[in-house]
């Protein structure tokens, strides 16, 4: 029985360690900032860039934006009356980066 248990607890502990916190979290904050009034196309960007640069705590800090349709210079605004200068420097350069097309994210490579 345990040589049968031992691959697949292997299985499953190679394919968890595939998985970084910052790709588990992606969906979250793409949900978010679309909650939060951005196009679907800018929080798509802005999320690849933001979950390889920020904490799950400051990623979890972005979820309470929820709003109307808003534009990126509105969402950077909003951010920056969360008070955290880190936030707010990976969100004004992804939003910055993402909306001149200069982000490998936005041209998809």
């Amino acid at each position: 029985m345990k040589a049968r248990i031992a691959p697949a607890a292997l299985a499953l502990a190679l394919a968890a360690g595939a998985c970084s916190p910052s790709k588990l979290a992606y969906g979250k904050v793409r949900s978010a900032l679309v909650d939060a009034g951005l196009s679907d196309s800018d929080a798509v960007c802005m999320a690849e860039r933001m979950t390889d640069r920020l904490s799950l705590g400051q990623l979890k800090r972005l979820q309470a934006l929820q709003g109307a349709k808003r534009g990126l210079a509105d969402y950077v605004a909003a951010v920056r009356r969360l008070g955290d200068a880190e936030l707010l420097g990976v969100t004004s350069s992804s939003a910055a980066l993402c909306a001149t097309g200069l982000a490998p994210e936005k041209s998809g490579g």
